[in-house]
């Protein structure tokens, strides 16, 4: 067996095994709950959810900002990595690649979820005002959406063609679709020359889009004079905090498929420690904004952010919000500094803790400072002062998050992982400079 042969008995994608098909099963099982929950939703009314007019947005929008905030990992590790050109970066970009689209995809379909009436959605067209900063999400994220695609799609051309003729007689309907994918792909200077050049161009424009959605998420948030909002950090706070929760994400699904997939020889412990130094990063710089956001007002905050404080630090929201900031940040922090802590387990460990921490954290942004609104209602119910949420809304929301993991499943089924024909280019130039 050659090298480009055991590369493809590594890394041409499998059929999915016995616990494959348990897995996704388990997940379109969660996702057609959520859709019964949320055709009687439709039909009931928001009555069926906790929302009412203080927490009037809920988990839903938390969950919303939580896919924003992961699909940023396009930018940070998959555009910036490709412009360096670290060659350490070629096993892990694919998967933050997928991880990328599957997040910005579930994050267009959440917001529309959380709308009472989906079928007035063409007003956000139709009726767009550009003072609002909804009307710029409205196109932003569908702009992400195409350029992430593009940043998945563009790589994968030589490997279509490589999949096309490795499929031919195992399986001829793959090969026809991968034939079709691949474009007619020879690998000719002047296809290649055209692929890299669209590659950078696509990487380039990513990281600006990318900025720009995080900020307009902020700015959803703080051009709406609210305690706890009105602040003029919120867009650096959120875009150093998706920092933190894609690159999160990155290590838990890269430690998944690692396993499930036998790829020690390809993901080593030398991109869990490179890619574990880039979390710390992210870690650090986002626990300074926290200090920002949070620290810094105590200290001067008017009657009305002191009680919004006070809820957070030592009320009703401290022990989720203490559980938050410190095993989402600061142990992860603390553990990523030794080098043995940037190992593969420890990383998953704490890559989960991220992930977790990021989830809950926008859950903590969203509801908290919704239930101390600027103006207080009157005569309204006791109950509505208080928001957890209603079982309707965990369904809807566990089956859009098992939506995200689903589209990563089949991506990972049908696409190789990690690039097969750079893999090769890279081992034949590596051979070439040891013989030489």
């Amino acid at each position: 067996m050659n090298n480009y042969d055991k590369l493809l008995k590594d890394l041409a994608p499998q059929k999915f095994n016995k616990l494959g098909v348990i897995w996704t099963s388990l997940l379109i099982i969660i996702i057609i709950l959520g859709i019964v929950a949320y055709i009687d939703q439709l039909i009931k009314g928001q009555v069926v959810t906790n929302m009412r007019d203080y927490s009037l947005w809920g988990i839903y929008i938390s969950n919303f900002v939580f896919f924003v905030a992961t699909s940023f990992v396009g930018s940070v590790a998959v555009a910036i990595l490709r412009l360096t050109h670290k060659t350490w970066r070629t096993p892990l970009v694919r998967i933050a690649e997928i991880i990328t689209l599957a997040s910005i995809i579930m994050a267009g379909i959440t917001i529309m979820i959380d709308m009472a009436r989906p079928d007035r959605l063409l007003n956000l067209f139709i009726h767009a005002r550009l003072q609002s900063p909804i009307t710029w999400d409205v196109i932003i994220i569908p702009t992400y959406i195409v350029i992430s695609f593009l940043l998945l799609y563009f790589p994968l051309i030589p490997d279509f063609a490589i999949l096309k003729n490795h499929f031919k007689e195992k399986s001829p309907f793959l090969s026809k679709w991968y034939g079709k994918l691949s474009l007619n792909w020879t690998g000719s200077e002047a296809q290649k020359a055209i692929q890299t050049k669209s590659v950078k161009i696509v990487s380039i424009m990513i990281i600006p889009v990318g900025l720009i959605l995080q900020t307009i998420d902020a700015w959803l948030f703080s051009t709406t004079y609210r305690v706890g909002w009105n602040s003029t950090n919120m867009g650096a706070y959120f875009i150093s905090g998706a920092f933190v929760a894609g690159i999160g994400a990155l290590v838990v699904v890269v430690y998944i498929l690692r396993r499930v997939y036998k790829l020690e020889n390809y993901i080593t412990d030398l991109h869990f420690d490179k890619i574990g130094r880039l979390l710390t990063l992210a870690c650090l710089t986002y626990l300074y904004f926290n200090i920002n956001e949070y620290l810094i007002p105590a200290f001067t905050a008017s009657v009305e952010e002191e009680i919004h404080l006070r809820s957070l630090f030592t009320g009703h929201y401290a022990p989720l919000f203490w559980s938050v900031t410190i095993g989402g940040l600061i142990i992860p922090i603390i553990v990523l500094i030794f080098k043995k802590g940037r190992k593969p387990l420890p990383m998953f460990i704490i890559g989960m803790l991220v992930v977790l921490g990021s989830w809950w954290k926008r859950y903590i942004i969203v509801t908290s400072t919704l239930l101390h609104p600027f103006l207080p209602i009157q005569g309204v119910p006791e109950s509505w002062h208080h928001y957890f949420p209603s079982l309707h809304e965990w369904l809807i929301t566990f089956a859009t998050l098992a939506m995200a993991l689903l589209i990563i499943t089949i991506l990972v089924r049908y696409l190789p992982i990690i690039p097969i024909q750079r893999t090769a280019d890279e081992q034949e130039k590596l051979k070439t400079n040891k013989t030489t």
